[in-house]
């Protein structure tokens, strides 16, 4: 067990009834190169992964897509039984190839068969939150989400699903799957350099709806990874420590999953995260997205 006690930034979220940290982990990275096959280093996975919630880490985001099953059976090995206060994340919607591409699987039989088998991999009865997956690797696509959204609410009546969120999706697609069922959460790209999703996030943190950005270094460019590093370094951190306490500063509803597959980095992005931003740091860091 973990001797180490980080304060975990940015408090606590609720999902629907379930309590959460705002400061969560992703475990996509725990899967192998090009997140396919298994980890280079098995033992050392599963050590991030008790570390998270030794940390007192209590949201884990993970896909059976990731290996594929590789990082749900890995949490399924290192955790289950899983802690009252453990929640995991889980999204439906998209598959593996052979190249490592993404291709969708939003049919009813696809999702269908997609839940079940990560109640399988993951050792559970009722999955806590299901995401659905729309778009595609390059980012979302219009259309409607209709009908696969409407078959996991069906799956959510029978009891295998807890709350069901979006993800990859457009605002339209947002605003659709709010007008079938309830949702908690969307996961969309947004970070400093990428924000696209501004009134979204506000309109979802009125609504009590959780935002949940990956790939918060992702997409910048020269000039913008150049004023976040100087920001970085008169700060004495990291750009990826300011990245993540930028987006705990801008909103409430953001919660953040940030994966690395060493334990020493899961420990500095949970410091990096509650660094203190003043007023003048964040007028600075505004600018690199505007």
């Amino acid at each position: 067990m973990s001797t180490l006690s980080i304060s975990l930034p940015g408090g606590i979220w609720t999902l629907g009834d379930l309590t959460v940290t705002r400061f969560g982990y992703g475990a996509m990275q725990l899967a192998g190169p090009g997140v396919m096959g298994p980890p280079a280093d098995h033992d050392g996975a599963l050590a991030v992964l008790r570390e998270a919630v030794d940390l007192g880490i209590t949201h884990i985001d993970t896909a059976d897509a990731y290996g594929p099953r590789v990082t749900s059976q890995l949490i399924r090995e290192a955790l289950h039984p899983y802690a009252d206060s453990l929640h995991i994340v889980t999204k439906v919607g998209a598959t593996r190839d052979e190249q490592g591409g993404w291709p969708p699987a939003r049919r009813p039989e696809d999702l269908r068969r997609a839940v079940h088998e990560n109640l399988e991999n993951l050792g559970l009865e009722t999955l806590d939150v299901v995401n659905l997956r729309l778009g595609d690797a390059q980012g979302p696509r219009p259309g409607s989400l209709a009908e696969a959204f409407e078959t996991l609410v069906d799956l959510q009546r029978q009891g295998l699903i807890r709350h069901l969120g979006v993800s990859n999706a457009t605002a339209e697609q947002v605003a659709e799957a709010r007008s079938i069922a309830p949702i908690v959460c969307v996961q969309n790209m947004y970070n400093l350099a990428h924000r696209h999703d501004d009134e979204l996030i506000d309109e979802l943190a009125e609504q009590g709806i959780a935002y949940v950005p990956f790939f918060p270094l992702g997409g910048f460019s020269p000039l913008q990874s150049s004023a976040l590093s100087a920001v970085a370094a008169r700060l004495h951190a990291t750009p990826m420590s300011v990245a993540l306490a930028w987006l705990l500063r801008r909103s409430p509803n953001i919660l953040l999953i940030p994966g690395t597959s060493s334990v020493a980095h899961l420990r500095e992005n949970v410091a990096g995260a509650g660094l203190s931003l003043s007023d003048e740091d964040l007028a600075e860091l505004d600018k690199i997205g505007r």
